[in-house]
């Protein structure tokens, strides 16, 4: 639960900070432009789903508060959007490699701590494939509005997105999947980094 809440704020704030920087001050306004995990907390997403879907074995399930954005104010439009959307995941991407090179660097002297990153860098991918699932309230599903999908079928989409990732992690083995691949992401990251 821990490292769900210290990956969060910088996911969330990757969102707010690009958005901000394309021009949408909605962020900034909402005081989302911070790295203080309390103001990105989804008590939820962040809190219950993830508690409830780990004992229940389905796969992880959990999200931070959404960052509002506003299309017309973002220069480039719903391409923007895209971008701004695209930000969240790239954080977590960003986030493993660092955790990894922590853990690498602490292995010999803390490994307790070095233990800890690397479970950090496993979840951090987790949620970064997680969130570009094509499902609202992830980011994913911003990218269909860039696609140009129809507004009404979005929302659709939308109102029955928290039912479909419920079903999704729970009566699929979508879970163990983005399990496997965060796996090996994160060898290779381990790889790339000069892990033996």
């Amino acid at each position: 639960m821990l490292l769900l809440w210290m990956l969060t704020a910088p996911h969330e704030f990757a969102h707010a900070w690009v958005a901000t920087r394309l021009g949408d001050d909605t962020p900034l306004k909402d005081g989302r432009v911070t790295l203080n995990p309390l103001a990105h907390v989804d008590w939820i997403g962040t809190a219950l789903l993830p508690f409830v879907t780990s004992l229940m074995g389905g796969g992880f399930l959990g999200w931070g508060r959404p960052v509002s954005t506003n299309p017309a104010k973002l220069r480039g439009g719903l391409n923007g959007l895209a971008l701004v959307a695209l930000a969240g995941p790239a954080s977590n991407v960003v986030m493993a490699v660092l955790l990894a090179a922590a853990a690498m660097a602490v292995a010999r002297t803390s490994p307790g701590l070095s233990e800890f990153a690397q479970r950090g860098v496993l979840l951090s991918l987790y949620l970064a494939l997680f969130n570009l699932l094509p499902v609202p309230p992830l980011d994913g599903s911003k990218l269909l509005l860039a696609a140009r999908i129809p507004v009404v079928l979005y929302r659709e989409l939308a109102r029955a997105g928290f039912l479909v990732l419920i079903v999704l992690m729970a009566a699929t083995s979508l879970g163990s999947y983005l399990g496997l691949w965060s796996a090996i992401a994160a060898h290779a990251i381990f790889h790339a980094l000069g892990a033996v």
